[in-house]
C-alpha cells in the first residue's frame, strides 16, 4: 500500500536498495561517532593540559600552538556532530519511505550521489541552483552537504 501522502507515482527507491543505503549509513555512522569520541577526548586533554599557569618565555608560542589546535578539534567536532545528525536523520528517511528523494524536484537522487553523501537531500543540479551553492568537496565528515 502507498503512503497517504505520496503520490502512487513518485519515485522511490526498492525495499533492496534502501537496505544497502541503511548499511552504508550505519557503517557511515559508526566511523564517525568513533572519530568524534576520539576528537573529543583529544579535545579535552588538549584543555587540561593548559600553560595558563606555567609562564615562560617558550609558553607563549606554545600556548599558541594548542589553542590553534583546540579550535581546530572544536571546529572538526562541530562538523562530525553535524554529519552525525545528518546520517541520523537520512536514517529517518529510509524508514519513512522519503530516502534518495530530492527534496526540491521530487526526483531520485542518483544513486552514485547517495553512495558519496549518503545523506544528501538533494540532486547536484537542484543544489547547483541554490543561491547559497558552493563546490562540495566530496569527503565527509568535512562536508555536511546541503542540509543546514
Amino acid at each position: 500500500m502507498t503512503h497517504p501522502m505520496a503520490p502512487s507515482n513518485q519515485p522511490r527507491y526498492s525495499a533492496k536498495e534502501l537496505q544497502e543505503f541503511q548499511s552504508l549509513i550505519n557503517a557511515k555512522l559508526a566511523k564517525a561517532e568513533e572519530t568524534l569520541s576520539t576528537e573529543k577526548d583529544s579535545l579535552m586533554r588538549l584543555s587540561s593540559h593548559s600553560t595558563d599557569d606555567t609562564y615562560m618565555v617558550r609558553a607563549g608560542l606554545e600556548e599558541g600552538n594548542m589553542v590553534m589546535e583546540r579550535e581546530d578539534l572544536a571546529r572538526s567536532v562541530v562538523r562530525l556532530e553535524k554529519y552525525i545528525l545528518d546520517l541520523k536523520l537520512a536514517l529517518g528517511r529510509i524508514r519513512t519511505g522519503d530516502y534518495g528523494v530530492c527534496r526540491s524536484t521530487g526526483e531520485l537522487i542518483p544513486k552514485e550521489r547517495l553512495r558519496v553523501v549518503p545523506h544528501a537531500t538533494l540532486t547536484v543540479e537542484a543544489k547547483n541552483q541554490r543561491p547559497e551553492a558552493r563546490s562540495e568537496p566530496e569527503l565527509a565528515p568535512k562536508s555536511t552537504d546541503e542540509e543546514g
